[in-house]
């Protein structure tokens, strides 16, 4: 497995965020976790990253313990998060948001790394010398998930990409999570909306009051009928 974590506790003095989560993902392939608001999912991607310390539990990714990292290690051994709400920093320009991503890199090969970026994404490419401010949320989001392909990731956290995001871009969204998946990132998807989770993964976890409460492929996630009901709107 790329990443394996084990009996995962979080707490924020007596709250108890996530009680004893284990979960993996195998290398290439995209796991969601779904669940309703204060669930622990961001809790749980926040401990992942390095954010917040877990109060017990394991993390391995490509076998190595990094329960003990800090956030910028896990950034170089290739664990990124793009948070909920982007933080991007809007008084920076484009260019300057993306080199935050790539401040763990000391190669030469950042430029052309942002000038794929800026081949995929002709919208930042075109405004990459403005304040990011000027983006839309849409481009917001490219630009914050463009910041953490910069550090060359192996295993990608996304937090609610498409909060806030129209129809549209929610679309576009996930088939840029498609692309980026099939190009052989690995992604831990948190978001709200199930349909669209569901089928750009091929498995997932539901977490209720900061426990896994179901696991399982994502074609017999969506089709379960307590699921369906409390995520879904029914069949």
């Amino acid at each position: 497995m790329l990443l394996d974590v084990a009996d995962l506790e979080v707490r924020y003095g007596r709250t108890h965020a996530v009680r004893g989560v284990s979960l993996s993902v195998a290398p290439g392939e995209v796991v969601t976790v779904l669940g309703a608001n204060g669930a622990g999912k961001s809790s749980l991607l926040k401990a992942l990253a390095g954010a917040v310390r877990p109060a017990a539990g394991r993390i391995w990714l490509a076998g190595q313990d990094i329960t003990a990292l800090a956030a910028p290690d896990r950034v170089r051994q290739g664990l990124v998060l793009v948070p909920e709400g982007r933080q991007i920093l809007v008084s920076l320009s484009v260019r300057e948001n993306l080199l935050m991503g790539a401040y763990c890199r000391r190669d030469a090969e950042v430029g052309r790394d942002i000038d794929a970026i800026y081949d995929r994404f002709p919208n930042l490419a075109a405004r990459r010398d403005m304040p990011a401010s000027v983006l839309s949320g849409g481009e917001q989001q490219m630009l914050a998930i463009s910041r953490a392909l910069l550090a060359r990731p192996k295993l990608m956290m996304l937090d609610e990409p498409s909060l806030g995001l129209s129809p549209l871009l929610v679309s576009r969204l996930f088939g840029l999570i498609g692309e980026l998946n099939r190009e052989g990132l690995a992604i831990l998807l948190v978001e709200q909306n199930t349909r669209m989770a569901l089928r750009a993964a091929s498995r997932g976890y539901v977490m209720e009051l900061g426990r896994v409460v179901l696991d399982g492929p994502a074609e017999k996630l969506a089709n379960n009928d307590a699921l369906a009901a409390a995520y879904l709107g029914g069949h």
